[in-house]
């Protein structure tokens, strides 16, 4: 085929799909469907879209002039917010990412439990397929929530996670928000969703909850006829049943042929016939984070039998699945055992895991390269189509890695990168295209969650 017949075989693709198709090495084109996101006097999320309308606003999916936004309320419902930010740990106003943290924060109160969903529900974004509660995204939203002083949101988004898992202990890729379990579509279950609840459990524990919300605030993750306790006792009893059951469910999920766990869908989205690593190292924070609390006392006896988990095996199984994924996966530490390099390999280290897995810092660093893309953020991995889209959760799980692992200078490098590529309203988008643009859904609360955990990790 010559030159110019491959490039009007590109362009037929491009034209027959409506540009959602690229080709493989092309510059995908990608839409920002908003700049950012706040709420209506109603609770009900609205696009910040300065210029788009004389004041400002656009509601999103729904005719603006069926919804009139009064000055006054919307000024009440900004100092609300303002009150929250206040109640918690706030940047300090003279570090150069003040900005995206604070916004990160907003950003995160806005997306939980807006008008029509349960208490405790997460959005993973405002556009209207992203308006779903995924696990993963909710588990690291909790743990963001937690370590910025807003601990009875972060206990209230994993009450709702544990209402939704199924007695199995398994979890559904994404849940409608309006906590009865139903789904938007015939997806497969991700099994990696145990293991992150029961990892921002532990860290939801460790937290405590000083004092619940205002009751029935459903803006601030306030649950009507719940109450929490003022230590790590109470939330850890208020957290048994999502705990006792996420264990069961990845000790049941090992393969005894191999020792690791079974294939499933993980945060690519799709179909899998070998184990991923990103099912393996959250099985492994899952079990490590199990086999902690049963240590400490914070989960009894009782409590873990009632449940069918043996406790006594939780440390055995972890340790072992630590030493397997390092015989399956090491060196390189790749997405399949034998592929190309993943982003899940950063949850092989702290906070995700206690104690870094042996090589795991170095393929991470080793592998950047493979996953870099044109505007300087990273994919989810080097397999990933070759369309020069960066992807901020990844480019944050980077930062997250190197900021708990004593690399400061590399996470200060990441996340300039993010704050670099905000949208101009100042949300962190899903996507930034080749050219720098942000793109897709913004704000996305997975990123900001991240963005969070980075900033919020221990001096080195």
């Amino acid at each position: 085929m010559t030159g110019r017949s491959r490039w009007a075989a590109a362009l037929a693709v491009l034209l027959a799909s409506g540009g959602a198709l690229v080709w493989q090495g092309s510059h995908r084109q990608v839409t920002l469907h908003q700049e950012a996101v706040t709420r209506d006097a109603w609770g009900r999320l609205v696009e910040v879209a300065p210029g788009r309308t004389a004041d400002g606003w656009l509601p999103l999916s729904a005719d603006p002039s069926t919804l009139p936004l009064e000055v006054s309320v919307l000024a009440a419902r900004e100092a609300g917010l303002q009150a929250w930010l206040a109640s918690g740990w706030l940047p300090d106003p003279g570090d150069p990412r003040a900005g995206m943290e604070r916004a990160a924060l907003a950003d995160l109160h806005t997306l939980t439990a807006p008008t029509g969903t349960a208490p405790g529900a997460v959005l993973a974004g405002a556009s209207p397929a992203w308006q779903y509660v995924w696990p993963r995204d909710a588990s690291c939203a909790a743990v963001a929530l937690a370590r910025t002083g807003h601990q009875h949101d972060a206990l209230v988004a994993l009450l709702l996670l544990q209402d939704l898992q199924a007695d199995d202990g398994s979890m559904q890729a994404r849940y409608l928000p309006v906590g009865d379990g139903t789904v938007p579509d015939d997806r497969e279950p991700q099994e990696d969703g145990p293991g992150w609840a029961l990892w921002a459990a532990a860290a939801v524990i460790e937290e405590g909850v000083p004092s619940p919300g205002p009751a029935g605030d459903a803006g601030n993750g306030g649950t009507p006829g719940r109450s929490a306790g003022t230590g790590q006792e109470q939330v850890a009893e208020l957290l048994t049943p999502l705990v006792v059951r996420s264990a069961g469910r990845l000790l049941d999920r090992v393969d005894p042929r191999t020792g690791l766990p079974r294939p499933s869908p993980d945060y690519w989205e799709r179909p899998e016939e070998e184990v991923t690593l990103g099912i393996a190292a959250t099985a492994l924070m899952g079990l490590e984070a199990a086999a902690d609390l049963h240590a400490r006392g914070l989960v009894s006896e009782q409590a873990w039998r009632r449940g069918g988990v043996d406790p006594g095996r939780l440390a055995p199984a972890a340790t072992d699945l630590r030493t397997r994924i390092g015989d399956a996966f090491g060196p390189r530490f790749p997405r399949h055992v034998g592929g190309r390099p993943d982003a899940a390999v950063t949850l092989l280290l702290p906070p995700f895991v206690d104690v870094p897995v042996p090589g795991a810092d170095a393929a991470r660093l080793s592998a950047q390269g493979a996953q870099r893309r044109p505007a300087g953020g990273v994919a989810p991995g080097a397999g990933w189509r070759n369309d020069g889209v960066s992807w901020t959760p990844q480019t944050a799980l980077q930062a997250v890695a190197a900021a708990h692992n004593g690399h400061p200078q590399e996470a200060t490098r990441w996340l300039d990168w993010l704050d670099e590529h905000r949208t101009a309203a100042g949300a962190l988008p899903e996507k930034v295209l080749h050219d720098g643009d942000p793109a897709a859904v913004a704000p996305l609360g997975w990123t900001a969650a991240l963005v969070l955990i980075a900033a919020r990790a221990p001096a080195s």
